[in-house]
């Protein structure tokens, strides 16, 4: 059974930082191409880090330059690395692997930024 944990989530202060993580239970992590989302209450869910099987990677313009996703293809593991946080980042934020057809999305854990 495919599974994929998100971790890292909470509350933090305008201009902090957190590092959420994604755990999956994926034969060949490594070839997949995996993708960090959010979802803020009452708006649709968006992408916000993709990182390919090749590591290369690309963001969404609101985070670009703070955020930075990366992966451990020997612990099945792909991070983000969110600084400067800013009270519109608060969102649920999803995992999702996808590989040949197939898509996966983690459960999702709670960032939430206020003062």
């Amino acid at each position: 059974q495919v599974r994929l944990v998100e971790s890292g989530g909470g509350l933090v202060q305008p201009g902090g930082s957190l590092r959420l993580s994604c755990a999956a239970s994926l034969s060949n992590f490594r070839l997949y191409d995996m993708g960090w989302y959010r979802q803020a209450p009452g708006k649709q869910r968006e992408l916000v880090a993709h990182i390919r099987s090749s590591d290369t990677t690309n963001y969404a313009d609101s985070v670009k330059g703070r955020f930075t996703a990366s992966r451990d293809n020997l612990k099945n593991t792909v991070y983000l690395q969110m600084n400067s946080l800013k009270p519109e980042d608060t969102a649920v934020y999803y995992c999702n692997a996808q590989l040949a057809g197939r898509d996966f999305w983690g459960q999702g854990t709670q960032v939430t930024v206020s003062s």
